[in-house]
């Protein structure tokens, strides 16, 4: 099996053999898009971003075997550009729970999710767009260390120093908030 590098490389010379590019990592990307944008949006920022992968092909350093963090960090600057600024959506997602309109049957740790998405949402809000966007690749992209310091272009040490600061705001702010996923590192 070819690597990401391997296809990269073919497809300047074969336009065609991106669509294999497309194939293994088209799912995760609408994944994260989905989460930070909603289903909606996430068509549209898949498709942005592999028509703008698909252009800067020859750009790709093949002697990177996948092209995942690549791929993300074009879909999260086609994300910041759609949402420019995403107070408005996470100040919409942080709209106050009423638990009168629950559905009884609903799961109990569903509902402790929507009582603590306000405060979550201030506090996400309270974050420079910096440790934001290291967040939201590490939590909802479930990106690795490395592959968000990939797909941010920058250290690891500076993907771990955010984190670290986030996770501490974090539980400070919401203690009884779970364990956020240290990104397989």
């Amino acid at each position: 099996m070819a690597t990401d590098g391997e296809i990269f490389r073919n497809s300047v010379r074969e336009p065609q053999d991106f669509e294999e590019i497309f194939e293994r990592h088209a799912a995760s990307v609408w994944n994260y898009a989905r989460r930070r944008v909603g289903s909606d949006a996430a068509e549209d920022v898949v498709a942005d971003a592999f028509l703008i992968a698909f252009a800067r092909r020859a750009s790709f350093d093949p002697s990177y075997d996948s092209a995942r963090p690549w791929l993300f960090g074009i879909a999260t600057n086609v994300i910041r550009r759609r949402l420019r600024d995403e107070r408005a959506y996470l100040t919409a997602m942080g709209r106050d729970f009423d638990p009168s309109t629950a559905d009884p049957a609903e799961d109990v740790s569903g509902l402790d999710a929507q009582r603590i998405r306000p405060v979550l949402t201030a506090a996400l809000m309270s974050l420079s767009s910096d440790d934001r966007e290291t967040f939201m690749l590490v939590a909802v992209g479930e990106l690795t260390y490395g592959e968000t310091a990939a797909a941010l272009r920058i250290p690891v040490g500076t993907v771990r120093s955010r984190m670290h600061r986030v996770r501490t705001l974090l539980r400070e702010r919401i203690p009884e908030l779970p364990a956020i996923d240290d990104g397989g590192e």
